[in-house]
């Protein structure tokens, strides 16, 4: 093996779901720090994980190396690939049990595509457990394709675990408060995608200006009629299977105006029917969080001057604008890019670039999972 005078500095990914699986964490590590043309230098702290892709098989064990070779990046994936067959590694499908698994997540700050190597790993950014070790290793790492450190690129998972599935309706929803600018994003990404745009039905809610007028008897009818309203633009049969649509708003913020706008009697009423409807709609595969001032907000309802909006105040806004904060403080549906609007430009074209960049790292992924 000919092997390079130039070290690297490359982080490894590692899991086992089959046997002693810390023994085969620290037996793998071993044998990489004994390899020729390798030294491992650092090793985050093993984390317990739910199978990903597969439901019924084990719990894994997972952690990240940090390793300095003077191997070349096909070199190193060969010494891997030694190592998990001599930890009794047996390849067959994807995502199946194994008793070592070894990836390449990084290699440098070097972008490789070839057809048995990708890095930066396709889907790193998707797994909070590969983002939590690489944080404890190197949280200021940037992500050699999307420009983003560990730290951020984990915030957006909020501890959950995701995959890429093709086969499902690849849903974009932008979401914020009201006035934040989530439709006229929505426009012009759809745009750039060439891609169909969910907006809500606002102006075509018979209810909302009575209820906005204080006919509050009428509350709960406007509510309904934007929970089916929204289940039918969102409803699975609707969307399409592997492609990609942007919607204004997230599926959750009915809950949200029906805590804050219903009485007590006419939430329990609301509450039968939205857990009737909820199964039926499509999640979104990544939601673009529009974090806005309620005071930037409450400014451009005034310019823009819908008559049904004009009774907003800057307190209901603070209200709101603490519900979405909760909401995705806690969510685990998919990852969220927050985006503050302070520094965010939707019209400087290359901040919209940035972006969808950024969208296309969680919607599409080159196959080579294994």
């Amino acid at each position: 093996m000919q092997i390079s005078r130039k070290h690297v500095v490359a982080y490894i990914g590692l899991g086992s779901n089959l046997g002693d699986r810390a023994q085969y964490l620290a037996s793998a590590v071993d044998r990489m720090d004994k390899a020729d043309g390798i030294s491992v230098l650092q090793v985050s702290e093993p984390v317990e994980t739910e199978p990903l892709g597969a439901a019924e098989q084990p719990r894994y064990l997972n952690a990240v190396a940090e390793i300095r070779t003077r191997l070349q990046p096909d070199q190193l994936l060969w010494v891997l690939h030694s190592i998990e067959h001599s930890l009794g590694r047996v390849r067959t499908e994807p995502w199946q049990p194994r008793t070592m698994d070894l990836d390449v997540l990084l290699y440098g700050d070097q972008v490789i595509h070839e057809e048995s190597l990708i890095v930066p790993h396709p889907q790193m950014h998707l797994r909070s457990f590969v983002l939590r070790g690489l944080c404890q290793l190197n949280a200021q790492f940037l992500h050699p394709n999307l420009g983003e450190t560990m730290s951020t690129l984990a915030d957006r998972l909020g501890g959950g675990d995701y995959f890429i599935d093709p086969d499902r309706p690849q849903l974009i929803s932008v979401a914020g408060l009201i006035g934040a600018g989530k439709t006229t994003l929505a426009r012009l990404l759809s745009d750039r995608f060439g891609c169909e745009m969910i907006a809500e039905a606002y102006d075509t809610n018979p209810y909302l200006p009575k209820v906005c007028a204080g006919h509050k008897e009428l509350a709960l009818d406007s509510q309904l009629y934007f929970l089916h309203s929204r289940k039918e633009q969102l409803i699975h049969d609707r969307l399409k299977s592997g492609a990609i649509a942007l919607s204004d708003y997230v599926f959750e913020k009915d809950r949200i105006f029906a805590l804050r706008t219903l009485d007590e009697a006419q939430y329990q009423a609301y509450k039968q029917q939205a857990a009737a409807v909820r199964p039926q709609v499509a999640p979104p595969v990544l939601v673009l969080y529009l974090q806005a001032s309620p005071e930037q907000c409450l400014e451009r309802i005034h310019c823009r001057n819908r008559p049904y909006e004009q009774g907003m105040s800057l307190h209901s806004l603070e209200i709101l604008n603490q519900d979405y904060e909760t909401l995705f403080t806690d969510w685990r549906q998919c990852p969220v890019i927050r985006l503050d609007t302070r520094r965010f430009n939707c019209f400087d074209t290359l901040q919209l670039d940035w972006l969808i960049r950024q969208i296309w790292a969680y919607i599409y992924c080159p196959d080579n999972e294994e």
